[in-house]
């Protein structure tokens, strides 16, 4: 299992990341989550559109329910192109709940509790916490990374404007 320690930070104490992240131009690894349904759901499930993947510890975090309700109010303004997903480790009836509460309905919200089959594939697994680091990612069509922002610290929110711009110029717009 690959380790890489320091990349991010919570708070300013470095953290280990397990997995391999893919870089730019490369092929998207495949994974498998839960849906708020417990039904699994795997990349594969969204081939052929473009992916804005949103990634964060925890949606009961004030940065991670910003980042979710900042992506899920931009979702109308991207071409239909682009699915929207998010991932986090929380478990799929909180995320049900926390979707319900704050009117989540134009993202996939994803669970990857079960395996970490996502943090994994994507090198965005922390070991001490067993969450997820913050980060979004951009596939296009062809399941290739588009675009990768790692946020080097937890409590920190992500370039907003560059996803969304990766998001256009992935299907076409």
């Amino acid at each position: 299992m690959e380790e890489s320690r320091g990349l991010v930070t919570m708070k300013g104490k470095p953290l280990t990341l397990l997995g391999h992240r893919p870089e730019v131009g490369q092929p998207a690894p495949a994974f498998t989550c839960l849906d708020r349904d417990l039904k699994e759901v795997r990349l594969s499930d969204f081939e052929g559109r473009a992916k804005l993947i949103s990634v964060t510890p925890s949606l009961d975090t004030p940065v991670c329910e910003m980042q979710t309700r900042r992506f899920n109010q931009e979702a109308e303004k991207l071409p239909p192109a682009v699915q929207l997903i998010a991932v986090s480790m929380d478990l799929p009836f909180a995320q049900a709940r926390f979707c319900a509460t704050h009117g989540i309905e134009r993202l996939s919200v994803l669970s990857d509790h079960r395996d970490a089959s996502f943090g994994l594939a994507y090198g965005l697994l922390i070991k001490e916490l067993r969450l997820l680091a913050r980060a979004v990612l951009v596939l296009d069509a062809a399941d290739t990374v588009r675009h990768f922002q790692l946020v080097g610290e937890l409590t920190e929110h992500p370039d907003y404007d560059a996803a969304l711009a990766a998001a256009r110029a992935v299907a076409g717009s």
